[in-house]
């Protein structure tokens, strides 16, 4: 028990609380927006909320065990990280990679329980799962790539509950995903701004070592820009209720707020805004759209 403990602080199991609301959206969107035949209900059944719910947790668990244990050298170097359990040897390497595995294992069995075409698009999910971890060593756009493989959550649950993902009733996932490779792209744009100077030294890709600081952070405000306008998009194509527009104004003042946190001289603060602002505005968002669809 002391080392399942050990290997989920190691991985932070805590913040799959960023990306799980939103593959719950697309879960609910698939179900209940966009009504089809083949489905029981307007709403997911219990088995499709069970197995979505492993396969999620399963996939950040896999993806961030592998990420460890990958950048584990460079981590020891950075100042910042030369503190995390694998590197001080309070998780071993073999406790990592088992736990990585085995979480793997339950993406693969959630994959096959979700039905065919989840098992099929699986082995693409996982160039991107696994990939994410290489990206910062050939090009600064990694921040946008790990947008993206986060954003495969929503639409992955929308394919495990409407069985299709390229009819034109799909947009709503590819809405989603763009919303999301926007949203987790501007955050981590903020978040990298801490390693410029190892980054440099190391000859890692980022935006903020390879344009600056101050470029960064302008990056991330229009990135975020775009997921305000991508949510609109989302919300005014399906006609969701007001309840969804009250949640969609809370996220532009979360927005806002998370940006004010940060500047160019001051990222005492990044913390902040990269862990609380953000679980809170995935929050909000399921709230919204969860609201929105109980209310008609």
């Amino acid at each position: 028990m002391r080392r399942i403990k050990d290997f989920l602080g190691l991985i932070k199991f805590e913040h799959t609380i960023f990306a799980l609301p939103f593959a719950y959206v697309g879960m609910l969107l698939a179900a209940r927006v966009l009504p089809w035949a083949g489905h029981p209900s307007n709403w997911p059944t219990w088995a499709e909320f069970l197995w979505i719910t492993v396969a999620m947790g399963a996939a950040r668990t896999m993806a961030m065990g592998f990420n460890r244990l990958v950048d584990r050298v460079l981590d020891a170097r950075n100042p910042r990280t030369a503190a995390r359990p694998l590197v001080t040897g309070k998780v071993a390497v073999s406790t990592a990679a088992l736990g990585t595995a085995i979480s793997g294992l339950l993406l693969v069995v959630a994959a096959w329980r979700l039905g065919p075409l989840p098992l099929l698009l699986l082995p693409g999910a996982l160039v991107f799962l696994l990939g994410y971890s290489y990206t910062k060593r050939f090009t600064w756009m990694s921040h946008f790539i790990l947008g993206f493989t986060d954003g495969l959550a929503p639409m992955g649950a929308w394919v495990a509950v409407r069985g299709s993902l390229f009819t034109p009733t799909d947009w709503p996932a590819w809405v989603l995903l763009a919303t999301v490779t926007l949203w987790i792209g501007g955050f981590d744009l903020i978040y990298a701004c801490q390693d410029v100077d190892f980054d440099r030294a190391a000859h890692l890709k980022s935006i903020p070592a390879r344009f600056g600081i101050a470029t960064a952070l302008r990056w991330a405000r229009f990135s975020h820009v775009g997921v305000v306008l991508f949510l609109a998009l989302l919300g005014w194509g399906l006609g969701l209720s007001w309840l969804y527009w009250l949640a969609w104004s809370g996220i532009i003042v979360l927005l806002v707020y998370e940006h004010r946190l940060v500047a160019p001289d001051d990222l005492s603060r990044v913390n902040m805004a990269f862990f609380n602002m953000n679980g809170y505005i995935s929050i909000v968002f399921f709230l919204g759209v969860f609201g929105a669809l109980l209310n008609g």
